[in-house]
């Protein structure tokens, strides 16, 4: 993972002295990438990023998705945290039989004991598939996402208009320092939003 960073940063480091020794050739610089830094005009490359934790927090599309695994969620925990219940009551309700001899037979205690203990196991079994389930539904959604806003950024960007756009995630960037001139999450969100139809509920 470690050795990921590394060459992330040597590449990201070696694309923009490429961009640096192709712009520094031209004795004119296009206005568009170009900024007033004190008394003297500097060169800035074509690039921009986007912080990701608050694109997903304003995307109308990305917190569609969120309610509905909640939903997905509360509901599959609701069913289950049912039958737990039940189930508790059940064994309750055996070992108040099997302390006051309210079995006809040992025989009769044992196959009731079995049963709890298979509903205990079935129970059990199905908060398993459940949250594999669960977790393989985030999975597509957040890949549904990455496509989503991947082939939204290709329509946004022609031109093109940046050569390079980062990603700013949180704790997991790599993006360590940024003017906020060439923050454009603002722009791709309202972007993003206005081609987002939500389906009817």
């Amino acid at each position: 993972m470690k050795q990921n960073y590394i060459i992330n940063g040597v590449l990201g480091l070696a694309v923009i002295i490429l961009f640096i020794l192709h712009f520094s050739g031209k004795k004119t610089c296009p206005k568009d990438n170009a900024a007033q830094v004190g008394d003297s005009t500097v060169m800035t490359l074509p690039v921009a990023y986007i912080n990701t934790d608050s694109l997903l927090h304003n995307y109308n599309y990305a917190k569609d998705l969120e309610e509905t695994l909640l939903r997905k969620v509360e509901s599959s925990k609701a069913n289950l945290n049912q039958k737990a219940t039940k189930l508790q009551a059940d064994m309750l309700e055996f070992q108040r039989k099997y302390e006051n001899n309210g079995f006809l037979s040992p025989e009769r205690a044992q196959q009731e004991h079995a049963s709890l203990m298979k509903r205990q196991q079935d129970l059990q079994d199905q908060m398993d598939r459940s949250q594999q389930e669960l977790a393989l539904e985030q999975a597509k959604m957040t890949q549904q996402m990455i496509d989503t806003v991947t082939v939204a950024l290709k329509e946004f960007n022609k031109g093109p208009k940046y050569q390079i756009i980062f990603s700013n995630a949180g704790g997991n960037s790599t993006l360590l320092l940024a003017d906020d001139a060439f923050n454009i999450t603002s722009d791709v969100t309202d972007y993003l939003n206005k081609r987002y139809t939500p389906k009817k509920k």
